[in-house]
């Protein structure tokens, strides 16, 4: 019958007659084979095992039987006779422990409930200063935002001969690129009707493979719903808090500040 990790590491320790750091006590119980470890990291679970019962270490998986002392630089040693921790004192560490655990959780629970709450005002602002933009200066932010999705050679047309289409560019799809139309309606409350898709998908029907129209506004169920025609160039909607979206996922015009919360590996 195969020895436990305890009495394994007991004997290779009572064999050393010296103190071991958790690395030597596993190469030891290893090389006269006194245990099959099946875990990915033994020495990992050799070094728990031992600082579980290991006086002085109280956490809330540790063992009340403790059968080794820690030493300096990591070593331990094992103990002339098994120690029992009283259970009142075990009891009240583990509730002390578990008690700044669950305070913890709690914190980092409300922290994230803040995070959230900061994204959702930090996107209403974004909204709100895309719409303070000229209709010309959208149309040359929908262009950077384009670039920055690695479309190419994007343009914006001359106001007086746009014909319904504020710009143009290039998306590389596998080995051939595609012409991709662009409209822009830096608009406040109205939201996007049916026809203003109809009509750009009829000044780049022919020209284009495919349309995108940007609004800071939003669109209708009609128009949402006419997106998408058959035999017709197919137009994506990207509405105001989509754009803002965009903008989060490629960092376009947007920075952040990592704030690290660590959190218990052991």
């Amino acid at each position: 019958m195969q020895t436990t990790i305890i009495e394994a590491i007991k004997s290779v320790m009572l064999e050393a007659g010296k103190a071991l750091t958790a690395r030597e006590a596993y190469e030891a119980i290893i090389q006269k084979n006194l245990y099959n470890f099946l875990a990915k990291d033994p020495k990992h679970v050799v070094l728990m095992q031992i600082r579980r019962h290991c006086i002085g270490l109280d956490f809330p998986s540790a063992s009340p039987r403790k059968h080794f002392k820690q030493e300096n630089d990591n070593k331990y040693y094992l103990l002339s006779s098994i120690t029992v921790a009283p259970e009142e004192k075990t009891s009240n560490i583990r509730k002390e422990i578990t008690s700044t655990a669950n305070s913890l959780i709690e914190t980092e629970k409300e922290l994230w409930k803040l995070h959230e709450k900061y994204l959702s005002i930090f996107r209403e602002n974004m909204i709100r200063e895309l719409k303070n933009l000229t209709p010309s200066e959208f149309e040359s932010f929908s262009r950077d935002l384009l670039l920055a999705y690695n479309f190419e050679d994007v343009k914006v047309t001359s106001v007086s001969k746009d014909g319904g289409i504020d710009g143009h560019g290039k998306l590389k799809v596998g080995l051939a690129h595609l012409n991709v139309a662009f409209q822009c309606k830096r608009w406040n409350n109205r939201r996007i009707q049916r026809q203003e898709i109809d009509m750009f998908r009829g000044a780049g029907q022919g020209s284009y493979e495919q349309g995108i129209f940007f609004t800071t506004s939003s669109f209708t169920k009609t128009a949402i719903g006419a997106s998408i025609k058959k035999g017709a160039m197919p137009v994506v909607l990207v509405d105001g808090k989509a754009i803002v979206e965009l903008m989060i996922e490629k960092k376009f015009r947007v920075e952040s500040n990592q704030m690290e919360i660590p959190a218990f590996a052991l």
